[in-house]
């Protein structure tokens, strides 16, 4: 059974318990979620071969600084890192370090800024000099599916009409949905309920109702859909070895659909499409 709470009486995640955003809580997202949009979007001119991904995380932190924020990973459970950053075939999670990205890597990057107590949470793919013809589809059929996502994202459905309308496209596609990582709730947590499955069943799961705020991140793997964690416990890695990609944005459920509160100001959402 889920119950739905006023977002100011809940000061934790509680399984079960769903809580619901005022006009209070969409204005602390779109400022949250405004901003880390603007952050991702001053990395796309600086991912380009040679550059290591310590070298993004630390732009991305300067960043945060500059503009009063914070970034939730840097110390959450241990992390020591501003971004994740994803290449190739990690499919969520990579930890920044001296690699250097290479021409015809993909790397995703994903970034929680945290502004006035709200958690802007978004992720994006980014492509590495001239990538392969499977890369770039792999990216565009994840951003569809992203997109399939928020389209059902409306008062009145449920979370598994959202996971059911990524997997109908993506597996429609040949490509594989995740089924590890999911999205969720946030707001002043950074995790809270529910979670969103990106695959599922038409009419399942709790009732979608205006004011929910949370994330849809769907993770497509070319090859099978099984991860794994590196011994670091944090990188999750496709066990065949295949490319993964995923993006995210942060949403509210309004009284007639939804609001995108990280939607790219310079349109730079998908660097593919700048390009």
């Amino acid at each position: 059974m889920v119950n739905y709470v006023d977002a100011t009486s809940q000061a934790k995640r509680t399984p079960g318990v769903i809580p619901l955003h005022g006009a209070e809580g969409f204005a602390g997202m779109r400022k949250a979620g405004r901003l880390t949009a603007e952050a991702l979007d001053m990395l796309v001119e600086h991912v380009h071969p040679g550059v290591t991904t310590g070298e993004l995380d630390q732009l991305a932190l300067q960043f945060a600084r500059d503009h009063g924020a914070v970034p939730a990973t840097l110390f959450y459970k241990g992390y020591r890192h501003s971004v994740c950053t994803s290449i190739n075939h990690v499919v969520c999670h990579g930890i920044p370090g001296d690699r250097p990205l290479r021409e015809g890597d993909i790397v995703n990057i994903d970034l929680t800024l945290v502004v006035d107590g709200w958690h802007g949470d978004s992720s994006r793919m980014y492509p590495v000099g001239e990538i392969s013809r499977k890369a770039e589809r792999l990216i565009r059929v994840t951003y569809e599916s992203l997109a399939r996502g928020i389209d059902a994202a409306v008062p009145g459905n449920t979370t598994g009409d959202i996971g059911a309308a990524i997997q109908r496209y993506a597996e429609a596609e040949r490509t594989s949905v995740v089924r590890d990582f999911v999205g969720h709730g946030l707001g002043q947590l950074f995790h809270d309920e529910p979670n969103i499955l990106h695959f599922g069943t038409p009419g399942m799961g709790p009732r979608l109702k205006p004011g929910m705020i949370f994330t849809i991140e769907p993770m497509i793997n070319l090859g099978r859909p099984q991860v794994k964690i590196l011994n670091d416990g944090w990188t999750a890695v496709t066990r065949d070895r295949t490319l993964s990609a995923q993006c995210e944005h942060s949403i509210g459920i309004t009284e007639t659909g939804h609001e995108v509160f990280t939607a790219s100001p310079a349109g730079l959402f998908n660097p593919l499409d700048a390009r």
